[in-house]
């Protein structure tokens, strides 16, 4: 049987970005099962280093090393030479390419694009969390909710929740429909939590009128009738007086706007939900 051939992972982080590399390469060559590749991660320290890279020179390893610390990099190439070990550097060739490009200088700094995948997954779970628990689909969703928003149809509830949901933060919304009660899981929702939007008649009546023709319906339904927006209005008015939520007119303002002042509030409120990752 033939003695496998050694690839050493060195990472001052975790090492997956050089073992898929790895994998990527071995998976060209017909021997792929003659390779072994052994991982080495969160490699901090020229002691630590030296130890790995003796073992590989022991076991006459190709060396693979990403590391972000210019010393730590610098000493795996001088190590590996003097002692005619194959190595490559994935890392600071392209980096120092990079930094020469835009002519700007690298952080150095191991672990960041974890933080960035942490902040992009986050993001996401919390983008299919606004779908998920839009419009009062589920009511189990509002327990769960970093924010919760209340409001009459088009108050700006649905473009809210996705754009604060772009910041990390997991919004569930309501609709207040005057014949439809609501959600009994609302009541146990902290106060601290629950968002009431509103708008004036006229800008609601313009934008159903609207909605409606976009539909291929008459903008004389009921929906986009003033006598019906007031009644809303009115109903959505005593809901949010009962949950002693802050209200927001969302006439004549961006959703930025909005959710700028949206953040404030919750901020005064104590609830601090903003997720901010250092990327």
């Amino acid at each position: 049987m033939n003695k496998k051939m050694m690839i050493f992972i060195i990472s001052d982080s975790l090492g997956e970005t050089a073992r898929t590399i790895a994998r990527a390469c071995i998976s060209q060559f017909e021997n792929k099962d003659e390779w072994d590749i052994r991982r080495y991660p969160f490699i901090n320290s020229t002691e630590l280093l030296k130890e790995v890279l003796d073992e590989a020179k022991k076991n006459d390893a190709l060396v693979l090393y990403s590391l972000v610390s210019e010393e730590l990099a610098n000493y795996s190439g001088d190590y590996c030479m003097e002692n005619g070990i194959e190595s490559v550097d994935l890392l600071s060739s392209i980096i120092h390419k990079m930094s020469t490009k835009s002519d700007s200088k690298p952080l150095r700094e191991a672990g960041l694009i974890r933080k960035m995948d942490k902040s992009y997954f986050e993001r996401v779970e919390a983008i299919e969390f606004a779908v998920k628990y839009d419009d009062g689909k589920d009511p189990r969703g509002l327990l769960k909710a970093d924010l919760v928003l209340v409001g009459i149809s088009r108050t700006s509830k649905t473009p809210l929740s996705m754009y604060l949901a772009n910041k990390h933060i997991k919004v569930a919304n309501v609709p207040l429909v005057p014949e439809v009660p609501i959600p009994k899981e609302l009541a146990n929702v902290d106060p601290r939590k629950i968002i009431g939007l509103t708008n004036s008649p006229e800008k609601l009546n313009t934008i159903r009128v609207e909605r409606l023709k976009s539909m291929g319906l008459s903008g004389s339904a009921n929906y986009a009738k003033l006598d019906r927006i007031l009644e809303e209005l009115d109903y959505s008015e005593e809901v949010m007086k009962n949950l002693k939520c802050p209200v927001i007119n969302v006439a004549n303002k961006a959703i930025e706007e909005t959710a700028g002042i949206i953040l404030d509030i919750l901020k005064e409120n104590g609830m601090s939900i903003i997720k901010d990752y250092d990327i």
